[in-house]
């Protein structure tokens, strides 16, 4: 049996839950809209909280694992995002607030720990693959939002939706004390304790770090965007229901996930991982500019093959960048460098919800801030297909 077997099972199913409690207020907006009393569109702010608070736990996450290990850190963060999401599934503004920002501190740790994980158990060959595998649980939590929280809206109204989710997490942190011992065993044996800025120096004195991280910070821009306002869109702009809608996002996720897997296949067999984020970057551009054409004469095939084909872009790309990082620097290093490059995607997650809800505000309508950020994806996806000696 592989060495990671164990902890890649572990640290995906950690994953699909904490990325579970981020794409479920989005998808209980419609409806939790009435009773807050704010408009679905604010949801984009309620995203942009989460990452708010996230950026700064990334950034101090080595030393939160060199202290406590990366099982421990994994179980406070499910902890931490399932109390937030009891928060947020309360009608009080102020309440939902303090909520998304508890559920950002605990996302924010995750992936640095996962990371470091595997790139001391996976061979630097099947990288690609394998930190593809576990980041599809990002998507499989998104598209897992979109298939059970519409039915459990509708048996039992979207509160006690979100309390369900919140409850699974609870549950998971039991099953996964199971598991403790072998991850600690055969994960890292060392976690950085280097100064809390150290992870952003490491970042941006290395040009290629520094190419990953500022384009990750557009391309999960991008992924959020679709991920926080695609059901709002097709049921506000279509007049689709909220069951087709979350099946829609529920078709991008899975196609996410699915993409993930091959493109990390791709990067480690047969294309530079530099060449097929160019690549996805200019696809989810595309699929930005063509939500200016969505109307109510689209057939739900078409939604759902649009869908697809955006999410296979927008969200497939990110196991091929987590590994792409851990390429370039040594296995020590790779929870600090995972840490800081997450930083400013986390960043770009903070920032381009909060430029989507100022284009939707000034021009009151969603295709327009779609195609805004694919702008700014187009342009980092092209600078990737730039050889570094022609820059």
């Amino acid at each position: 049996m592989p060495l990671y077997l164990v902890p890649l099972i572990v640290t995906l199913a950690i994953q699909i839950q904490v990325s579970l409690i981020v794409f479920t207020p989005p998808v209980l907006a419609p409806k939790a809209q009435f009773d807050i009393g704010v408009s679905a569109v604010a949801v984009g702010l309620i995203t942009a909280l989460i990452y708010l608070t996230s950026v700064p736990a990334t950034l101090i996450s080595s030393q939160i694992l060199h202290r406590l290990g990366p099982i421990r850190v994994s179980q406070l963060c499910v902890l931490f995002t399932s109390f937030g999401m009891v928060l947020m599934v309360s009608a009080s503004p102020f309440i939902v607030i303090l909520g998304a920002l508890i559920v950002g501190i605990g996302y924010g740790p995750i992936t640095p720990a996962s990371s470091a994980i595997l790139a001391n158990t996976v061979p630097k060959k099947f990288r690609g693959f394998i930190f593809s595998i576990k980041q599809s649980g990002v998507p499989l939590g998104g598209a897992l939002a979109g298939l059970i929280v519409p039915p459990l809206m509708v048996l039992y109204g979207w509160q006690i939706a979100g309390l369900i989710i919140a409850i699974m997490g609870i549950i998971l942190i039991f099953i996964s004390c199971f598991f403790q011992k072998t991850i600690d065993l055969e994960g890292p044996k060392y976690f950085s304790n280097s100064h809390i800025l150290a992870p952003l120096k490491l970042i941006f004195n290395d040009v290629r770090l520094k190419e990953l991280a500022l384009s990750s910070g557009v391309f999960s821009g991008m992924q959020m965007s679709l991920g926080t306002f695609l059901v709002v869109l097709l049921t506000q702009n279509t007049n689709f229901s909220i069951t087709i809608a979350g099946g829609a996002l529920s078709a991008a996720m899975v196609a996410g996930a699915i993409g993930r897997l091959f493109w990390g296949f791709v990067s480690d067999k047969f294309f530079s991982p530099r060449k097929v984020l160019g690549v996805l970057g200019l696809v989810m551009s595309c699929s930005a500019f063509l939500t200016t054409f969505i109307s109510v004469a689209w057939s739900i095939p078409m939604v759902y093959i649009f869908a697809v084909v955006f999410g296979a872009s927008a969200v497939g790309w990110n196991g091929v960048y987590l590994a792409a990082v851990a390429n370039i620097v040594n296995p020590d290093k790779v929870g600090a460098a995972t840490s800081g490059s997450l930083t400013v995607t986390y960043t770009g997650v903070v920032v381009l919800p909060i430029l989507f809800w100022g284009v939707y505000s000034f021009t009151g309508s969603y295709s327009y801030p779609f195609a805004f950020i694919g702008m700014l994806s187009f342009y980092r996806g092209v600078l990737f297909l730039i050889p570094y000696d022609k820059k």
